[in-house]
């Protein structure tokens, strides 16, 4: 077993699909009932591990194979002398599937008494409920105790180990079971964890899957089923762009000592919409993403604010190290450009500019906003990715409602599956998208997608998104015009990691803003 820690080298995820393939081809080449028994032993291991002076434990079982799973873990958790509490659901006459009827069986053998009732007291309990076999049009259980078992295991402040997922929680997206959701606490009270069974879910690491799998651990079940690189999958009918990866830590070259400025290359800024066009003035968030760039490790940092003049003073804020340009200054520009952070109602006037630059390019905010809201900027979008040749980059920075506009929807729809929807934006404005959120999902073209595993709530702040944009700026700026988003995915990945791990390490006690995100910022290598 493996907790999923920085050290782990970029494990894949698979999807309920690939992940029932898999698992059918595994098991032909096994004994009979062989993954059932090492599901069962390996949880009964991690539940003495996370909870060692636990006595009474509530091992709460489905109908299908994952409950299996816990009937085999509750026999390995009463032989090493703990006080077990099975609950079994019941499916009338339908039969158990065969290796969870012999784990039924086996339990049975070894003296587990099974009730329909929840313990009066456990020190810990093991969901085994339901597993990646969930669907999302699956209906709310008319009768019977699964409803109150699940709500228990909701509202406990208990230790929980979750079997795969959490039950309930949408394997694949990461989300409620629909008509489950309204009845979920906003976080679960008590810790929780998912061992989860031969690779990783993407669920598990975006949406609510964050907070409710928990610390998630690993069990390949195999010795020759190694923790899979999401760049060297071995399976024949899986291939890269099929499966994610799972973005634990910056991944870059060390730095020559022979190094030099125009190495790191160039970032132009452009936004920050001042406040004399028409009082809304936005010119912060320009200053910060000008600001993520400088301490990111550009070569050099050169900021536009929209509707400024030359002859104006410079703004607070801007450091000296950031250098004042003018807008038609900006054209000549060779390195990475962001635009739209703080573009306000301005940014529209410029993003034409902006789609030829030749370098990478990373649309933000209100550049997204007036892309979606235009038929003839989303025309030049596209065209600019159909010129790729003699253009760089480009990336889209949505958070969800930016990405709804973007592809003519809305928020809830876009949160309910947010691999699908930003894999679709990315395949339709043929750009690479980072949807910002709780598990930031990047995707490709290609259908590639990451799930990043740094970041939290400390993020949940003004600011904080346009830091990113110019964290991902300076991260591409080395990029020559031509290069294609393969040659920016590795970058992007560390960009979108180092800005989250940026809150992660983030003293305890210590406000953090927006400004002070992007001072904490450093180079990768």
């Amino acid at each position: 077993m493996h907790p999923t820690a920085a050290d782990l080298p970029y494990p894949a995820l698979l999807s309920s699909q690939q992940l029932r393939a898999r698992e059918t081809r595994l098991a032909r080449q096994l004994p009979p009932y062989s993954l059932m028994a090492r599901a069962g032993a390996a949880t009964a291991r991690l539940a003495l591990a996370i909870a060692p002076h636990a006595r009474h434990i509530w091992v709460v079982c489905g109908a299908g194979n994952n409950g299996g799973d816990g009937l085999e873990a509750a026999i390995h958790l009463q032989a090493a002398g703990k006080t077990v509490h099975l609950s079994l659901m019941q499916t009338g006459d339908k039969p158990l599937p065969s290796d969870a009827a012999q784990a039924l069986q086996r339990a049975q053998a070894a003296g587990l008494r099974i009730g329909d009732q929840a313990p009066g007291h456990f020190d810990l309990a093991i969901d085994a409920l339901w597993g990646i076999g969930l669907r999302a049009d699956r209906s709310s259980p008319a009768d019977g105790p699964m409803l109150d078992w699940l709500q228990q295991l909701m509202q406990t402040e208990k230790d929980v180990l979750c079997m795969d997922t959490p039950s309930g929680l949408l394997a694949d997206t990461g989300a409620w079971l629909p008509w489950l959701a309204a009845q979920v606490p906003p976080s679960p009270k008590g810790r929780r964890f998912t061992l989860s069974m031969l690779t990783l879910k993407p669920g598990l690491f975006t949406l609510q899957g964050r907070d409710w799998a928990g610390e998630v651990w690993l069990a390949p079940l195999s010795a020759g089923n190694p923790l899979w690189r999401s760049d060297q999958i071995p399976a024949t009918d899986i291939t890269v762009s099929d499966c994610g990866q799972l973005v634990t830590h910056a991944r870059s070259p060390a730095l020559a000592h022979d190094s030099h400025k125009g190495i790191f290359g160039d970032v132009g800024v452009l936004g920050g919409q001042s406040a004399s066009s028409d009082g809304q003035g936005m010119e912060g968030a320009a200053i910060l993403a000008a600001s993520a760039a400088l301490h990111a490790g550009a070569g050099r940092v050169m900021l536009h604010l929209l509707g400024s003049h030359p002859a104006s003073p410079r703004p607070t804020g801007v450091v000296a190290d950031i250098m004042l340009r003018s807008l038609e200054a900006m054209r000549a520009l060779r390195g990475s450009l962001v635009c739209g952070c703080g573009g306000g109602s301005q940014v529209v006037q410029v993003i034409p500019q902006a789609l030829q630059h030749p370098g990478s390019l990373v649309l933000d905010a209100d550049a997204l906003n007036a892309i979606a809201a235009q038929p003839q900027l989303q025309q030049a979008l596209v065209q600019r990715a159909a010129t790729a040749d003699n253009r760089g980059i480009t990336v889209l920075t949505p958070h969800p409602l930016e990405l709804a506009r973007l592809l003519g929807t809305d928020t809830p729809a876009i949160q309910s599956d947010r691999i699908g929807a930003a894999r679709q934006a990315a395949q339709q404005w043929q750009c690479l998208v980072v949807l910002k959120g709780s598990g930031t999902v990047v995707a490709a073209p290609n259908g590639r997608y990451a799930i990043n595993h740094s970041g939290n709530a400390r993020l949940a702040i003004g600011g904080t998104g346009d830091v990113l944009a110019g964290c991902i700026g300076a991260h591409l700026a080395a990029l020559p015009p031509g290069s294609s988003w393969a040659d920016g995915w590795q970058p992007l990945l560390n960009a979108v990691w180092l800005h989250g791990h940026a809150a992660d390490t983030w003293p305890l006690g210590r406000m953090l803003t927006a400004s002070r995100l992007a001072h904490s910022l450093h180079r990768p290598g």
